[in-house]
């Protein structure tokens, strides 16, 4: 996990690295270490890339959070501007 981080060169949100950007980042992979990772039978880095780039779509669109009351965040998103 940390060879493909540091190799696709993934940073947190903020320069500086505050607590929210903290806890989102570390709820996320959390996630994806668990949902995906964990599963993952990649043979190269491709397909590795290609199930990280699948996860984050599942996981922005389809994914339902309770914290966001059983929406996935493009959902509540959605809600927050209309």
């Amino acid at each position: 996990m940390l060879v493909f981080l540091s190799f696709t060169g993934l940073r947190g949100y903020t320069f500086y690295c505050t607590d929210p950007d903290n806890a989102c980042i570390e709820s996320f992979f959390s996630h994806l270490k668990a949902e995906m990772m964990y599963r993952c039978s990649a043979k190269s880095l491709e397909e590795l890339n290609h199930s990280f780039e699948k996860y984050t779509v599942f996981y922005n669109q389809n994914r339902f959070q309770k914290k966001l009351g059983d929406r996935s965040p493009i959902e509540y998103r959605e809600a927050i501007a209309a």
